[in-house]
């Protein structure tokens, strides 16, 4: 099957033979008809098979036929983080250049008066996050009563990072008379629950179990420390014929650490996570892309829609807290039909992760050993059992001697003493006065009246 065979036209089939692809992958095949018949979608499919193309072509061709007022946008993207945005919005960059449509991308990070123009402009296709969308909109700067198309990309991402309460309110201020495509890797009850209340009797697609890994990625589990952590995974990356890899940390503290720590080694690597600005994002992923740097330390936000095709391997360099997250992190390699690898490096403590990770991709993950940094036996069980040290006898003290001297004929002196307090009798029977020392003061005779 190819694409033309999807009922996509010419201008569409002849920009994706320009990117280089001719067979549709299986969610493209299974949602792009649909898509154009102006269903509802509910698409379900593992990271890494195409969900971005399987909307973007139909919906150039849906859009192709209209033409875009000013600060009413006909159809609508919604994507978690920025990255993904960006990355959208060069699909239709590529995928688009035959037909004359217009896009705007509504990220935080960027200057809001530019994006503003670009909406007083008119735009075919708004690329937004949620809560820059919502911002304008409340500025009064957009309209959304004319959006023809909503798509909700990543929808499981949209829940672990709190964006529902977002989505139902952009969805209320949607005309009902529209078409709403939903994709996500995961289907969690939460998804499913807004697609029943958004979504008007959606067509279902999957075409994988949820939470499956690609079945093009080797996964590995190394077993070792919290010490030697660093140390096995500057040996793996010697070792692996690593050519680029994504490393994952799950604290934005560690990235910079980590990635400090590898340069001081010889490693060319760079650092992204959330808390960066936006233009420092771009020019670390840019440059990652170009191979300028070979090694991304990175937290989650790396970990959901970026396609960077040819990433040779990813490294868990800490066990991600949640087990779809797994899922996410491994499939940023094996992308495009191309083979990678994956090791996650745990330790003694992370093993309840360990634990939901398996149970969610039902297999247990291959354990990998590098030599002369296994974990030593007393360091496998969490809970060191500490024998008690015996106790030190002290030596026994010599009797104390008596004393003589000074100190013991002051004590028989005051035992000579009398006491007052024993013997009342012992009180002198009459008050001495002061004799001859009177004051003088004292001799004055007193005054008269």
């Amino acid at each position: 099957m190819s694409f033309t065979d999807l009922g996509l036209s010419e201008e569409v089939c002849r920009a994706v033979s320009d990117v280089g692809y001719t067979v549709p992958t299986p969610i493209q095949a299974q949602a792009i008809p649909f898509v154009l018949m102006s269903r509802d979608l509910m698409a379900t499919a593992q990271t890494g098979t195409g969900k971005t193309a399987a909307f973007t072509l139909p919906m150039i061709d849906i859009l192709a036929g209209g033409r875009a007022r000013a600060r009413m946008p006909r159809s609508l993207i919604l994507e978690p983080t920025r990255e993904l945005a960006t990355q959208v919005a060069e699909n239709f960059d590529l995928y688009g250049k035959y037909n004359k449509l217009s896009h705007a991308l509504i990220i935080g990070g960027e200057n809001m008066d530019e994006q503003i123009k670009l909406l007083d402009r008119g735009v075919d296709v708004l690329i937004a996050t949620p809560g820059r969308l919502l911002d304008l909109f409340e500025r009064g700067r957009i309209l959304l009563n004319d959006i023809k198309v909503l798509v909700i990309d990543e929808a499981d991402r949209m829940l672990d990072m709190g964006f529902i309460p977002d989505i139902e309110k952009i969805c209320k201020l949607l005309s009902p008379m529209r078409q709403t495509l939903m994709f996500s890797a995961t289907l969690a009850p939460e998804i499913k629950r807004l697609a029943d209340q958004f979504l008007m009797n959606p067509k279902s697609i999957s075409v994988s179990p949820p939470a499956s890994t690609a079945v093009n990625v080797q996964q590995h589990l190394v077993e070792t420390t919290e010490r030697n952590k660093r140390e096995v995974l500057r040996h793996l990356l010697r070792t692996r014929n690593v050519k680029n890899a994504f490393i994952f940390c799950n604290r934005k503290k560690d990235i910079g650490v980590l990635q400090r720590s590898l340069e001081r080694h010889g490693f060319n690597a760079g650092a992204l996570h959330g808390d960066m600005v936006q233009s420092a994002r771009t020019a670390t992923l840019d440059a990652f892309k170009a191979e300028r740097i070979a090694l991304l330390v990175c937290s989650d936000v790396a970990a959901r829609g970026i396609d960077i095709t040819g990433v040779s391997h990813v490294f868990n360099f800490d066990v991600p807290i949640h087990s779809e997250d797994y899922v996410h992190r491994i499939g940023r390699t094996g992308r495009a039909g191309n083979s990678g690898e994956a090791f996650t490096l745990a330790t003694a403590d992370d093993a309840k992760f360990v634990d939901a990770i398996e149970k969610l991709i039902k297999k247990p993950i291959p354990r990998f050993t590098v030599e002369g940094y296994a974990p030593r036996q007393e360091q496998e069980n969490p809970v060191i059992q500490h024998q008690e040290r015996p106790r030190r006898e002290r030596p026994e003290r010599a009797p104390r001697r008596e004393r003589s001297g000074p100190r013991q004929d002051r004590n028989e002196r005051a035992d000579r003493l009398p006491r007052y307090n024993d013997n009342i009798d012992a009180l002198p029977a009459e008050t001495v006065n002061f004799g001859d020392d009177l004051p003088a003061f004292l001799r004055r005779p007193a005054p008269t009246k």
